[in-house]
């Protein structure tokens, strides 16, 4: 058990050290200035000439958000399009039919807002058509999409009175091509010559030692999963995501993988740091990140390796923790740590089952994500811990008498009015969505029992994750439920929509605000919003705004199921 303590330590040290070098590179990236990869730059220019776009043509905040939504609307209808129809096009060699048109629906916007969210098993409810063309292109435009819309905060937060910030289409194209793309070609390197699939055959057959004849499901499986996490999408290409031997066949690709949906997250902070040229600022907001975290990971770890009392008071042996559920080759320290962070970053790729973890652990799982601001995904984990930082501003600001301020700005009724709405949005869509599924259930307990494997507390749980999942735009889930129903389709569609378009927006506008105002110079009496102080001061709007607002239900779920066992 010590030695996976010392991986799990060593590997996130590693993250960090190599997200420094790389969040200075992303501010090089977006500030246009020299780096190794200009010799893409005849590439870009090619999309921009086929594309019409002038990728020097200066947009305000709102023709940066146009933009942004404008294209988004057209991947929807074209993945809706094309997995409705997918039982009929080419690359199918396993035959799968097409989705439904609630699936489809659902598909097309998991997959759309960067969530993958899935509520179909990957090798029967894709074809590699789909597979690739869809759900692999929109894992790396959404991410994208994510990274763009926090380079345009970037530039507006730079400190100078202007309305001109940036193109989005630069920002874009450059976070595929510099970043996603380069990145993904050594992760999917890796995966392949550790014996990841990468093939575009059909189900491989074999005998296995027990005489049977087996089929086994494989495709385009390494390119898929390099996206997957560095893109913080997490939709597999298999049903048990990394729990799969093909998706992740060993402890070091295990490794590899954790390293890959922790890397661009940890790196954006410390390009905040670069861009804006104030570098304790990037450590303070990456040191209230890590401490949430670490408040969420070690009641995990301690109760994953405890194992179950009931199970002890039977007199099992779990010196190697809490096993049901998990892989060997990863064990439990592994897997509550992947666990942990794929919830917090918004990943959302497993590779244990949620739905078998200790009630305090899927807890923690669960509030990683209610609160959604540390680390969080590709650029939005970023945008979601600003929300929080202008409301500590506001609050700090008042407490000490002075006009809040951020970075030379006033922080006035505006910028406030939204982060709080934004703030608010997220438990309001969890808790909705969740109250309506079981006044649903409760309701309708024949006609809607296939929805819950597990009645009580538990499936409370399992209903409270989904739409948890759905809001944090994570998509890992408590497999118990029954999810591809017309209700779990299309109510979580919605959310999912919601979720992660108003949280852009309210951001982007707030910088785009603050942008435009005049810079306030510096005087003894400013707020520093470096410091250690105001590092605990987010911590604490964070844990009132976001962590309390869910108590309750917490409360009636994996907190009632921990102390009936």
């Amino acid at each position: 058990m010590l030695t996976q303590y010392l991986g799990v330590a060593v590997l996130f040290l590693f993250s960090v050290l190599t997200a420094i070098p790389l969040g200075h590179y992303i501010a090089r990236v977006f500030g246009n200035q020299r780096t190794w990869t200009d010799f893409l730059a005849p590439l870009e220019r090619l999309l921009y000439r086929l594309s019409g776009i002038d990728p020097t043509r200066q947009m305000n905040w709102k023709q940066h958000l146009q933009a942004l939504l404008t294209i988004n609307l057209v991947w929807f209808v074209y993945a809706f399009v094309l997995l409705f129809t997918q039982g009929a096009l080419p690359l199918n060699p396993d035959g799968n039919a097409s989705q439904s048109a609630d699936l489809a629906w659902n598909t097309a916007i998991s997959f759309l807002v960067n969530c993958n969210i899935q509520h179909y098993s990957g090798e029967s409810g894709a074809t590699y058509l789909t597979q690739m063309a869809v759900l692999m292109f929109l894992q790396f435009v959404t991410a994208a999409t994510g990274i763009a819309a926090l380079a345009v905060v970037f530039e507006a937060l730079r400190q100078r009175t202007t309305e001109q910030l940036g193109n989005f289409w630069f920002f874009f194209v450059r976070s595929i091509t510099r970043l996603l793309l380069p990145l993904c070609l050594l992760v999917a390197s890796v995966l392949v010559f550790s014996g990841t699939p990468n093939t575009l055959q059909g189900k491989a057959e074999f005998v296995s030692l027990e005489g049977d004849t087996v089929q086994v499901s494989r495709g385009p499986v390494a390119a898929f999963v390099a996206i997957k996490e560095l893109g913080t999408n997490g939709g597999g290409f298999m049903g048990a995501n990394g729990a799969h031997p093909l998706e992740n066949p060993t402890y070091f690709t295990n490794l590899v993988e954790t390293w890959a949906h922790l890397i661009i997250p940890f790196a954006v902070v410390f390009a905040l740091g670069y861009y804006l040229q104030r570098r304790r600022l990037a450590w303070m907001i990456f040191g209230t990140m890590t401490a949430g975290f670490l408040m969420l990971l070690a009641p995990t770890l301690y109760f994953e390796t405890h194992g179950s009392p009931t199970l002890s008071s039977l007199g099992v042996d779990q010196a190697l923790g809490a096993l049901e559920g998990k892989e060997m080759r990863i064990g439990a320290v592994g897997s509550a740590f992947w666990g942990i962070t794929s919830t917090i970053i918004s990943v959302g790729s497993v590779n244990s089952m949620h739905d078998s973890w200790m009630p305090i652990s899927g807890a923690m799982a669960q509030l990683g994500m209610m609160i959604n601001a540390f680390y969080g995904g590709c650029g939005v984990g970023v945008l979601n811990f600003l929300v929080y930082l202008i409301i500590a501003v506001f609050i700090a600001g008042l407490m000490v008498g002075r006009t809040p301020e951020f970075l030379g700005k006033k922080v006035e009724a505006s910028e406030v009015k939204i982060a709080i709405i934004i703030a608010l949005l997220h438990p309001l869509l969890i808790l909705a969505g969740t109250a309506l599924a079981t006044y649903g259930y409760n309701h309708d307990p024949e006609g809607l029992s296939g929805w819950l494997a597990n009645p009580g507390a538990h499936g409370f749980s399992e209903m409270l994750y989904e739409y948890t999942s759905a809001s944090a735009n994570n998509g890992s889930g408590f497999e118990g439920l029954g999810d591809n129903t017309p209700w779990w389709n299309v109510s979580i569609g919605f959310v999912l929509i919601l979720a992660r378009f108003l949280p852009i927006i309210g951001p982007v506008a707030i910088a785009g605000l603050l942008a435009r105002k005049k810079l306030v110079p510096e005087s003894a009496g400013t707020l520093r919003t470096d410091t250690g102080t105001f590092a605990v001061m987010i911590l604490a709007v964070i844990w009132i705004i976001a962590a309390l607002a869910f108590f309750p239900a917490l409360t009636l779920g994996p907190l009632a199921e921990h102390f009936s066992l």
